[in-house]
């Protein structure tokens, strides 16, 4: 961990992201409000002491719906990246090993997903699908399919090309157990790195969707939803606009700094000699 904690980007992310985490959990057992509770007499309030980032257009309070919203946008990150994950790495092991035909075949369909931008599947998907939390998780997952297959294809086929690959074949170790006590334990750093920044990607897509009206539904909060809300009252109310906006960037900017920090740490090509 001190050798974690010396990268100074592993260290400010490592804060902005626990902080993220802290109040998605706090909101589990506690918001100041009820986050989906209107109350017309205090709609559209500035912050104060009593709704510290004020209110929105129906009278809820809008911290209450931002803590409720770090919770669904980290739901949204840990689903995607686990479909990707654990589709992707089990394609890209298979492409990996067996090679030829079922390389290209899978090789073939990464492409065919990559031809279309990530934002236009997951609205092709959810149109079809239907609006909902659910199937934006799914429609982005999809997407991170060909990403964790290509990058587990191109690291694992470096690794079945080792020595000690082949001594282990000479032992009488199964394919299987090869695959399972050393080639993964050998590709599961950039497997980190990858899901840590597609990870902040979801969480963006998330947003995307949801101000699109086809992520999270009303009357649950999104911080997306949020901001396609908001934007009727800008001139009027811009807070409503500046909270959930900022808690989208420093969720990202707390990610990606821990991304970057764990690649610097974790790579070995990018570890200074001192």
């Amino acid at each position: 961990m001190k050798r974690f904690f010396r990268n100074k980007n592993f260290t400010c992310g490592f804060i902005l992201s626990t902080l993220v985490v802290g109040v998605a959990a706090a909101s589990l057992i506690w918001t100041p409000y009820d986050g989906n509770k209107m109350n017309a007499r205090d709609r559209l309030q500035g912050p104060s002491w009593t709704h510290p980032l004020g209110t929105d257009q129906y009278g809820r309070d809008s911290l209450s719906r931002v803590m409720t919203g770090a919770m669904n946008s980290i739901i949204v990150g840990l689903v995607t990246v686990a479909i990707g994950l654990t589709i992707g790495v089990a394609l890209g092991l298979a492409s990996a090993y067996y090679g030829r035909f079922l390389d290209e075949a899978i090789m073939r369909f990464s492409d065919l997903l990559f031809g279309f931008p990530a934002v236009l599947t997951a609205i092709l998907i959810t149109s079809i699908l239907g609006p909902s939390m659910v199937n934006a998780m799914l429609a982005i997952g999809i997407f991170y399919i060909p990403v964790f297959a290509r990058l587990t294809r191109a690291v694992a086929g470096v690794v079945w090309e080792k020595e000690f690959i082949a001594a282990a074949r000479v032992s009488g170790i199964s394919e299987w157990s090869i695959t399972w006590r050393h080639v993964v334990p050998n590709i599961l750093s950039p497997l980190i790195i990858q899901g840590t920044i597609q990870f902040a990607v979801a969480i963006l897509a998330e947003a995307g969707l949801s101000y699109l009206g086809l992520g999270t539904q009303p009357p649950h909060a999104s911080w997306g939803r949020m901001l396609n809300e908001a934007q009727t009252f800008m001139s009027a109310s811009p807070w409503l606009a500046i909270f959930p906006g900022l808690a989208i960037a420093w969720a990202v900017l707390g990610i990606n700094l821990l991304g970057d920090g764990l690649r610097d740490t974790l790579d070995p090509r990018m570890v200074r000699i001192r």
